[in-house]
């Protein structure tokens, strides 16, 4: 799996991941620090593509920072990705001096989890979006 700045025509992968409009996630790219965690697609024995396919978006994270804080505003993907992709928020924030904050919703399985293993501490309720509630987590390097 590796790790790079995601340009804008990981837009539509970060869409299907994100659960969110295209454009929306165009946005995104251009306005926030994103980082998206791709692995090689391999063709199936029924291909005629004859090998490698290219890469396959399995998840991505987007931050920016104010006031002292790093802001995690997305993270969406598979547990392993999840995991990855928060090291370039922590590394950040560390390299700054700064804390690193982030709202999963209670029911994302794979944020919660990468957030955990990698040293987030939950830190209580988060706010309600659109009815569903959210769970704040804090990194301190």
């Amino acid at each position: 799996m590796d790790v790079r700045d995601a340009v804008e025509a990981d837009a539509d992968a970060l869409a299907a991941i994100g659960d969110a409009p295209m454009d929306v996630m165009r946005e995104l790219v251009h306005d926030r620090t994103v980082r998206v965690a791709t692995r090689l697609r391999e063709s199936g024995p029924n291909d005629d593509t004859g090998g490698d396919d290219g890469e396959e978006v399995v998840g991505f994270v987007s931050y920016d920072a104010r006031e002292r804080t790093v802001h995690v505003t997305q993270l969406a993907g598979t547990t392993e990705a999840c995991q990855r992709l928060l090291a370039a928020p922590t590394r950040f924030a560390a390299s700054e001096e700064m804390d690193v904050e982030f709202l999963a919703e209670s029911d994302h399985d794979s944020a919660r989890e990468a957030a955990t293993a990698v040293g987030f501490a939950e830190v209580g309720p988060g706010p309600t979006f659109a009815g569903r509630r959210t769970v704040r987590y804090r990194y301190e390097p």
